[in-house]
């Protein structure tokens, strides 16, 4: 899986959008260049799936697990490639990249289980035999961001494929090795079908063209909020399902009787892992009154020892922020909360694209650092004196993604955590937290209620179909 970058033809075939390089967010260095797919290359790869899907659900299903299977262990063989990728290109540190790896294995071994499991039941009748079963929607189009590219698109990909869909996965045009190259490579290796899955690098105009082809039923859409709206109404359009998962502006409420120690080390974890630049990233620390100060200097602790570089070298920590513009948005929330009030307990300085690990404290629920996703290494801390409180603050938000509670007392945290307006709730562990096996996703302005995992699977990539049989048609009034 060496060289998958050259000057005009890649692995994703003969595109013809723009020929942009592929820059490490560290360094500058560029990695190589490839082209991108324009709307006239989507329209050529959706006939392409079309054409394919139907002979790929009439594989026998555990052929098609079968390829999955396959696919984790080349993924498994191949680590070090795809580590080596989500480093150089997403400016991520090595565990999380690895983690990454690991997870996208254990998203196909997942999905493998999926194609073979009961697909329908049987329905109530009387002269006649009539069942409902699952049936795959056809082409599914899946539309990746830069963050965690690898595993937001084996989730979607896996599963889908899985369950007898082809797929267009539009990767983002900042990670389009470790995104999408490596991920079509994969799947060549492990024997897929031309044609079943499309892998199409590029930038708004290929996302579009594929939300508002007509012969893709079903987009899968991971991004942001603004983006996300701008994909639904598309969608609504053509009138296609659409699953959204969006933004996040995650809490975790630390009560009066946690451990400073260790609940400053959950919320070190969930703000600064990957910079800050997940989804699930804690961007607020609702912290009682009672401890809030101890708190505040045990988080500022951990974020000073925090080594910030070059995410090659072993021990760095803190890698680059993906782009400048993305870098300036997270100074100028920092800036803005300080100028009104909110005071730098670390960090708040940037060198290049290294933004430090910032603590907020002071942070007041009107100042940008509590109101807006930050997507940067950044902890606003906001105190509070009861329950009631805490539960306000936290559901203060148009975001509905994740949220945890941290306390002594797991029953206390259980009961809080049900009054929490979220897809996902934690008790004692931190925001960011996924498994293949579980319903991710998040409501409001986190998503619109769709599900990645385990048999939520089903209800994203199959459809119900009713059938009925009988042996002889009915005689009826006229």
């Amino acid at each position: 899986m060496a060289d998958l970058l050259v000057s005009d033809k890649t692995v994703f075939g003969e595109l013809t959008g723009d020929l942009v390089d592929v820059v490490e967010p560290a360094t500058g260095a560029v990695l190589g260049s490839t082209r991108l797919a324009s709307p006239d290359d989507v329209s050529h790869a959706v006939t392409r799936s079309v054409v394919a899907q139907p002979k790929w659900a009439d594989t026998a299903p555990a052929e098609r697990a079968e390829v999955l299977l396959r696919a984790a262990r080349l993924i498994h063989d191949q680590e070090d490639e795809f580590v080596r990728w989500g480093i150089r290109e997403c400016g991520a540190i090595a565990g999380k990249t690895t983690h990454e790896v690991h997870s996208s294995r254990g998203e196909l071994i997942a999905a493998a289980g999926l194609a073979t499991e009961p697909y329908g039941q049987l329905l109530p009748a009387a002269g006649r035999m009539s069942y409902g079963r699952r049936i795959p929607f056809g082409a599914v189009g899946v539309i990746t961001p830069w963050n965690f590219p690898l595993v937001l698109a084996m989730r979607a990909v896996a599963p889908a494929l899985a369950l007898g869909n082809s797929v267009l996965l539009k990767p983002d045009h900042q990670t389009p090795v470790y995104g999408g190259a490596l991920i079509a490579r994969l799947f060549e290796e492990a024997g897929l079908p031309a044609g079943v899955l499309e892998v199409l690098p590029g930038k708004a105009d290929a996302g579009h063209a594929l939300v508002a082809d007509p012969r893709v039923p079903m987009i899968s859409f991971t991004g942001s909020t603004r983006a996300g709206r701008i994909v639904a109404a598309t969608a609504a359009e053509h009138v296609k399902k659409v699953s959204l998962e969006l933004g996040g502006n995650n809490a975790t409420i630390v009560l009066a009787d946690a451990d400073p120690e260790a609940a400053s080390s959950v919320g070190a974890w969930g703000s600064f892992l990957h910079q800050g630049q997940i989804c699930l990233t804690t961007g607020r620390h609702l912290v009682h009154r009672k401890i809030a100060g101890e708190y505040l200097d045990r988080l500022a602790a951990r974020a000073a020892r925090l080594k910030v570089g070059d995410p090659t070298e072993a021990d760095t920590q803190i890698g680059p922020i993906i782009n400048a513009t993305q870098l300036a948005n997270v100074d100028r929330i920092v800036r803005a909360s300080a100028d009104a009030g909110a005071a730098i307990r670390a960090g708040g300085t940037y060198e290049n694209l290294f933004y430090a690990p910032t603590v907020l404290a002071d942070v007041t629920p009107d100042m940008p650092a509590f109101t807006d996703e930050i997507f940067g290494p950044v902890a606003p801390v906001t105190v509070f004196d009861t329950d009631d409180e805490a539960i306000a603050l936290a559901n203060s938000t148009a975001y509905g993604l994740t949220a945890s509670v941290i306390t002594a007392e797991p029953f206390r945290g259980w009961k809080l955590a049900e009054r929490l307006r979220a897809g996902m709730v934690h008790v004692n562990d931190t925001t960011v937290n996924d498994d293949p096996a579980v319903p991710f996703g998040g409501v409001g302005a986190s998503g619109n209620g769709g599900r990645y995992g385990g048999q939520a699977n089903w209800e994203e990539f199959t459809q119900w179909q009713w059938v009925t049989v009988r042996d002889t048609p009915p005689d009826y009034p006229f």
